[in-house]
């Protein structure tokens, strides 16, 4: 069961983050899920590096939103999304 939450709650970041920089058109529902999920563990790793320590669950998923925002910008300088 955790598993099955994990990807609706890791296909929604990815959807968020992918309307936030405008590739919702290019992204699927396995895109949204794989960028949520591998963008809320990136955003997890990059915050306390920069000293955001989200205490809140709403800061929380802020934090794997911007994750995901993050590696979307990546993916787009590396040429997999336009």
């Amino acid at each position: 069961m955790e598993i099955l939450i994990a990807l609706i709650v890791g296909g929604l970041i990815g959807w968020l983050a992918s309307m936030v920089m405008g590739t919702a058109a290019q992204m699927g529902i396995i895109a949204n899920v794989v960028v949520g999920l591998v963008g809320s563990t990136l955003g997890y790793w990059l915050a306390p590096k920069v000293g955001i320590a989200p205490i809140s669950r709403m800061g929380r998923y802020a934090v794997a939103i911007l994750g995901a925002v993050v590696l979307i910008i990546v993916l787009k300088l590396l040429g997999i999304y336009e």
